[in-house]
């Protein structure tokens, strides 16, 4: 820092004054000035149009507005006029040059004659005389106004005078704009995210979702690039899972471990990570960072549902920077967004894969109970043709050719009896497959598979819960299939949205009674009769198949499954299930 040499007039005060002249020039300038905030919504034009204001008041050949860099700390000339381009005090250390003296020391300087002042750094080789005065907040100062003459002495102690006193108003102009354009910038940012949220929970494909909140991250925050990461915790790996940058730099293939990823601080540590310059050397070993000579710095911020870390959102800029609190709130609110629509995306996967589960489980019970049907129908006739052969006295002597006819005729009719109790015992649930479950578990467990289906129909699910666990002896994958098939049909009923009520609570003779009513339209008359038949549906894509199976699935555990109402207010089924001490 230069040392601090006493400037010729530096304090407007102590000189001798013209307020009449002063007075005169205030008032209109005062008011040009203010109008400005009225007329423009972007602070570069309204810095623009103040320093155009201020160089016709005080009749200067050029000037300027600089600003102090937050993160630099450094001016940086954010208008000018009669000055070089690319010159000036841009990039300037505070307490160099008139400018940099202004700022540091907070105070405004008049120098009559630069060539004889040890603080003036030549910008323009015509400048004679030059006044600059610090743009002030409290005791803050945010950057400073400069302008310059080319005639020695052009400026004197009354126009400094005057000029601190319009800077004020400037600054004061300048800072409601900046409030205005940080308000309106909020609400544009409020409005993206809650498009974004309600974009983002629509996305039923995953990758549609990863690409979708990379690519509105780097948008919203106007950044260089925007990544994500996603994290595999059982195999502790971590993978891009989306991209999104101006010039779509190739990526990093493959999977990295995550103790050498990009993302392993935020994923450890479940916090957001900054890191100023991802180009020093010390990133050159990182093998999932993208290879992009123009990203500077990035901001980590982990994807986290439920205290699991689903992956890592990272932010880069084109330039070294420091992200602020409101930078850092959007990307944890987008993040936490993504987290939430990701799980959601996972859990539409495991819906359909259960959906997909329980049609192959339909085909194969179907299957059984074709089988089972054909051997019913088999062993009565089966029984009759050993009744009457038996009963036809066909005892041949050994000798008689026909007495090892005979013989076979019997043995095959042995091997089809055979053949059919086989069936017909491979149609039954083995009980080997049955263990004790709390039947509000398995209620429990299902409902997480279809609430994302459900809340995809616009469908309202209400659980009432017993207070008291119900342990039945039951297979738990058929009791759930027979949860899954009332679910599903609930749903097919009412395509137009509407509620489902599940009420479980004890019934009479230690039993559990689960009803399951809806708001659909309600099952046609003619047909009540005969929901549980086998191969009978009112729907022309239906298989006939799913009230029977679960009936059968119901009455092999011992239990009963009813149509308790119907109409055009809905329709409520009832399961019956043996309890038994817990």
């Amino acid at each position: 820092m230069e040392p601090s040499l006493p400037p010729p007039s530096e304090n407007p005060r102590s000189a001798t004054r013209d307020p009449q002249l002063e007075d005169s020039r205030l008032l209109p300038a005062l008011y040009r000035l203010t109008s400005v905030a009225g007329r423009l919504d972007d602070s570069r034009a309204a810095l623009r149009a103040m320093l155009d204001e201020l160089v016709a008041t005080f009749g200067a050949d050029a000037g300027s507005i600089a600003l102090v860099n937050p993160h630099s700390g450094r001016l940086e000339v954010e208008v000018q006029v009669g000055l070089p381009d690319e010159t000036g005090p841009s990039g300037l250390k505070l307490g160099h040059g008139v400018t940099g003296w202004c700022v540091l020391n907070a105070r405004p300087l008049l120098v009559p004659d630069v060539a004889i002042e040890p603080r003036y750094i030549a910008v323009r080789p015509a400048a004679r005389c030059e006044m600059a005065a610090p743009m002030c907040e409290g005791e803050m100062v945010l950057g400073v106004i400069d302008l310059e003459s080319d005639r020695v002495g052009h400026f004197h102690p009354a126009d400094l005078g005057l000029l601190e006193r319009l800077t004020l108003e400037a600054t004061i102009v300048i800072q409601h704009l900046w409030r205005r354009q940080a308000l309106q910038a909020k609400a544009r940012q409020l409005e993206t995210l809650l498009t974004t949220g309600q974009s983002l929970v629509a996305k039923l494909e995953s990758q549609e979702l990863l690409d979708t909140l990379t690519r509105d991250t780097r948008r919203m925050l106007q950044a260089s690039a925007c990544a994500l990461y996603l994290h595999d915790a059982p195999r502790d790996l971590v993978r891009f899972g989306a991209y999104d940058a101006a010039g779509h730099p190739p990526l990093p293939g493959g999977e990295q471990p995550t103790a050498v990823s990009f993302a392993a601080a935020a994923l450890h540590t479940k916090r957001q990570v900054e890191f100023a310059d991802v180009c020093s050397p010390g990133f050159a070993s990182v093998a999932d960072l993208p290879r992009d000579a123009g990203l500077h710095a990035a901001l980590l911020t982990p994807l986290l549902f439920e205290g699991e870390v689903l992956g890592v959102l990272a932010v880069f800029t084109d330039r070294p920077h420091r992200f602020d609190n409101d930078e850092k709130r959007v990307c944890a609110t987008l993040a936490s967004l993504g987290a939430v629509a990701l799980q959601n995306a996972r859990l539409y996967t495991r819906v359909f894969q259960s959906e997909e589960t329980l049609r192959k489980q339909e085909q194969l019970t179907t299957l059984g109970l074709l089988a089972a049907e054909i051997a019913h129908e088999i062993r009565n006739p089966l029984t009759v043709l050993k009744l009457l052969h038996g009963g036809l006295g066909l005892d041949f002597p050994p000798s008689d050719p026909r007495s090892t006819d005979v013989r076979v005729i019997r043995e095959k009719l042995d091997q089809l009896e055979a053949i059919v109790t086989r069936v017909l015992n491979f149609a039954k649930a083995p009980s080997s497959l049955h263990s004790r479950w709390a039947l509000t578990d398995i209620v429990a467990d299902t409902l997480v598979l279809v609430r994302p289906k459900l809340a995809q129909a616009k469908i309202v699910l209400r659980y009432d819960p017993p207070a008291a666990p119900l342990v039945v002896e039951a297979n738990k994958g058929q009791l759930q299939q027979v949860l899954l098939n009332l679910l599903l049909n609930a749903t097919q009923a009412m395509p137009e949205g509407g509620a489902i009520s599940l009420t479980l609570a004890p019934g009479p003779d230690r039993t559990a009674i689960l009803d399951l009513a809806d708001t659909g339209t309600g099952i046609p008359e003619a047909v009540r009769g005969r929901i549980f038949d086998s191969f009978f549906s009112s729907r022309p894509d239906g298989t006939g198949l799913g009230l029977a199976i679960a009936k059968r699935i119901l009455q092999a555990h011992h239990g009963d499954i009813v149509l308790i109402a119907t109409g055009p207010g809905g329709t409520t089924m009832r399961v019956t299930l043996p309890v038994v001490a817990g």
